[in-house]
């Protein structure tokens, strides 16, 4: 969105050139197209003239180190999500409910003396969060 509403004299500045570009070629590409358009690039972290052959060069270097690193986190940040897993750490969002609460609310909503709206609006939560904690540990309204 940021680069559309850049016009000529612009400078589109950004802080690590692998936050700015998923590749080698898609960071190329994109600079060459800004250049066309007159538009300068700097990175912050990096001291890069990109107006220069030199530093078109050192630029080309680095996007291919920064897909280079991007792709190793990737890859680390998986085989870290499989191995936690594997050690039965749950992945993802917290649950809303504590198991405390999700009792509470079943026993109420089963003596007759709630409603599982009503508990949902006590609890600060939807019904469909309350309805899926009840699957969740095998709770039959």
């Amino acid at each position: 969105k940021v680069r559309k509403r850049l016009k000529e004299g612009d400078t589109l500045v950004v802080w690590d050139l692998d936050r700015a570009f998923r590749s080698t070629l898609e960071a190329l590409l994109e600079v060459k197209k800004l250049r066309e358009r007159g538009i300068e690039f700097q990175i912050v972290t990096l001291c890069l003239d990109t107006s220069t052959p030199s530093g078109v060069l050192c630029y080309t270097v680095m996007a291919a180190f920064a897909e280079f690193e991007r792709t190793n986190l990737i890859e680390r940040t998986k085989q870290g999500m499989e191995a936690a897993r594997k050690r039965g750490k749950r992945i993802g969002r917290p649950f809303k409910l504590t198991k405390k609460q999700i009792h509470h609310a079943h026993k109420e909503i089963s003596v007759g003396n709630s409603t599982i709206a009503t508990m949902a609006k006590d609890l600060d939560c939807s019904r469909d969060t309350l309805s899926k904690s009840f699957k969740r540990l095998e709770l039959n309204v």
